[in-house]
This record gives structure tokens, C-alpha cells and sequence, in this order.
């Protein structure tokens, strides 16, 4: 009987090897194959993580937030597990030293469920805009970079804070700025020199594989009123958005990688598109121009739905519906946890009573999956 067994067992595995060695040389290259089957597995991979995933959690994944303190307490703590939030944007008041700051991050991951880390940003423009500033050497401001006509000064920039950043535990910074502007957080006034600036500085964060975000599309650029105060209004033309604006945006999807990079939509009224919604509430730019006439399939984010230019306008538990139905993927709340809660709520019970569909919800957590897959494990 033993014998039998045996003889069975190799047949059996000459057959198994043999049928192995047939399929491998049917129609393609071993390369071919392999790439083949590692583009599979990272969508299977997905697929199954969605797929696992309540309504709760997936609604969760399109929250970014901000938390209080310097460590993880019971407030941040209820956010993350009862409302399953994707991910934390941390400011000066959460960053107190470079081992405080490194535990943080740390002990937020912890927290991560369905085994999808959180995005964990921050704002480390350079110039005025950056965090941290007691133990992180504050990277030169995009114009002092652009003054320079040097565009490898850029690239540098952005490799440099890109290391410092995944040192202490950060998967994504939410620059650089690529609006056509003499301000001093843009590269210039120019529109095809900001686009070889920008393009630099996405190369430096992808070498060192963090995710970037492209701010604010359609362009800020030509705004006259601060969006933490009030809304406002770009009267240019689409002719005139498109040979100046919207010129670096474009050539960063044309050439990059979707998953490597968010783009952050503004808070301005573009009436050359959509006379009535800011673009962070607009379908005509978020789904007909962004995605339709541009090309883009990464990541949507809005800028933080908290600055007046929202808030004075409309609820909270409405910002986040009309932002998703528009386009976006992940909607920024920064501040108050009451806010943050009042999105969520609002996007949950929007899914429920079928003004949101959940294959559009699905649309964007897998997205959101994909990018997390490739850029926030932390390491082993």
C-alpha cells in the first residue's frame, strides 16, 4: 500500500511539473509573466482588502483629519477606531521634537486597521510654510528656488525634505505648490518655467518613494482673497487657465504614475468651468476636466474643508457629500473633531439613503488601497 502511495505521489508531481513547464512557455516571456503576475497580485490585493472591508470602514478611508496633542490619547484614539479614519495630517501643535514626533507616527500606524496603514502629512512647503521648524531644517521657499533658474535646486529640495520626513515616519508631504504665481510659495510667475520646477521636485520625492500632492488645482495663482477667509473668484478665461494654470498639473499626469501623487483641489470658483461651486465641490472640474479632458486616475484630496471659504457657506455634514459626488476621493478636515465627525456622518448616511452609490465610495477606497500599498507600509 505504501508503494502504491509513493508511486501515486510521483506521478502525480511529474504531472504537476510538467503541466508547469507547459503553461511558462505558452505565449509569453518569463518577464512578461512575472510582470503579469505582480501587477495581479497588487489588484487582487486590493480587491480583497475592499472587499473585506464594512461601509463604515470604506467611508472612513476617504477621511483625512487632524488630531490635538503630542501623543495618542483617548480623543484620537475614538476618531481613528470608531470612525475608522485613513489618515492624520499633523501641524506645529502635534510636533514638539524629532523622537516625540518619530512616536507619534509610530503609535498612529498602530491604530491602522483591515491591514491598511493611515496616510500620515504633513505641509513642509519651505519658506513660511513648514512644521516642526525646533528640529527640521526649514527647506528654502519655492521662489527663493525658482529665483535661483536653477531647476535642480528644486529636485534637491524636495529629496532632502523627502528623507527627512520618512525618517520621522511621514508617507506623504502636501507639496509642491504648482501654481503660476510671484508669491512666495510658488516657483514663479511664469508657467512653463513653474512646470519644469515642479517637474523637478516630483522627482525627488519619487526616488525616495513619497507621496507628494500637487497644489491647488486648477491653479491659486490669480486668487485675490485668502481661502481661510472667504471664497474667490478667478475670472480667467479657459483659454487663458490652460496656456498658464493649469500647464504643470498637466504635465505631471501626462507623465507620472497615478499612484505616486495627490492632487489637492482649491477652494476658488472658476467660472470659466462652474460659475456657482468652488472647485473642491465641483463636478465640472473634478470629474470633466480633471479626470475627462486631463487624463487623471490618482488620488483627489480637497484642500482643508474648514477654511472659510467652506465653512462660511455650507455644513459640515454637506461639504462632504457634494465634495465626493464632485470627484474627490479623501476630504481634508484639519481641526475640530466635531467637524471631522460631521463629514463622516454625513458621507455615511448619504451612502445609505443612495445619494452616494457604494460602487462610487469602492471607486476611491480603491484607489486609496492601491497608493497605500505601494507608499505607507511601514517597515517590518
Amino acid at each position: 500500500m505504501m508503494r502504491k502511495r509513493k508511486k501515486f505521489l510521483g506521478v502525480l508531481f511529474a504531472a504537476i511539473v510538467g503541466m508547469t513547464v507547459l503553461l511558462a512557455g505558452c505565449g509569453t516571456s518569463a518577464g512578461e509573466q512575472g510582470q503579469a503576475a505582480k501587477e495581479k497580485t497588487l489588484d487582487e490585493q486590493v480587491d480583497d482588502i475592499v472587499a473585506s472591508m464594512s461601509l463604515t470602514e470604506k467611508v472612513g478611508q476617504m477621511v483625512m483629519i487632524g488630531v490635538k496633542g503630542t501623543d495618542v490619547n483617548d480623543d484620537s484614539l475614538y476618531m481613528l477606531h470608531q470612525y475608522h479614519m485613513g489618515g492624520v495630517i499633523l501641524f506645529d501643535r502635534n510636533m514638539e521634537s524629532s523622537e516625540q514626533t518619530k512616536k507619534l507616527i509610530a503609535d498612529l500606524q498602530a491604530q491602522a486597521e483591515q491591514k491598511v496603514p493611515l496616510f500620515i502629512g504633513v505641509d513642509e512647503e519651505g519658506g513660511d510654510v513648514v512644521r516642526g521648524k525646533s528640529f527640521l531644517t526649514p527647506p528654502p521657499s519655492q521662489r527663493e528656488i525658482g529665483q535661483t533658474g536653477e531647476v535642480t535646486k528644486a529636485e534637491d529640495s524636495a529629496d532632502k525634505t523627502a528623507v527627512a520626513l520618512k525618517n520621522l515616519g511621514f508617507n506623504v508631504n502636501f507639496a509642491p505648490v504648482a501654481d503660476v504665481d510671484s508669491d512666495a510659495r510658488s516657483f514663479g510667475p511664469d508657467g512653463e518655467q513653474t512646470t519644469k520646477f515642479v517637474q523637478a521636485a516630483s522627482q525627488g520625492y519619487e526616488k525616495n518613494r513619497m507621496m507628494y500632492a500637487l497644489k491647488h488645482f486648477p491653479g491659486i495663482g490669480r486668487g485675490t482673497v485668502d481661502s481661510h477667509q472667504d471664497i474667490s473668484t478667478i475670472a480667467a478665461s479657459k483659454e487663458e487657465l490652460e496656456k498658464r494654470d493649469l500647464l504643470p498639473f498637466k504635465a505631471i499626469i501626462d507623465e507620472r504614475q497615478p499612484e505616486d501623487y495627490f492632487i489637492l483641489v482649491s477652494h476658488l470658483r472658476y467660472p470659466a468651468y462652474d460659475a456657482e461651486n468652488p472647485a473642491s465641490l465641483s463636478k465640472a472640474i473634478q470629474t470633466d476636466l480633471l479626470r475627462g479632458e486631463l487624463g487623471y486616475r490618482g488620488l483627489i484630496i480637497t484642500d482643508d474643508t474648514e477654511m472659510g471659504a467652506l465653512a462660511k457657506h455650507y455644513s459640515f455634514r454637506e461639504l462632504g457629500v457634494r465634495a465626493v459626488t464632485a470627484g474627490a476621493d479623501v476630504v481634508m478636515v484639519c481641526h475640530e473633531y466635531e467637524h471631522e465627525t460631521d463629514v463622516y456622518l454625513g458621507l455615511l448616511d448619504a451612502v445609505k439613503d443612495g445619494t452616494i452609490s457604494e460602487d462610487r465610495i469602492n471607486e476611491s477606497v480603491r484607489r486609496i488601497v492601491k497608493a497605500k500599498l505601494l507608499h505607507a507600509k511601514t517597515e517590518a
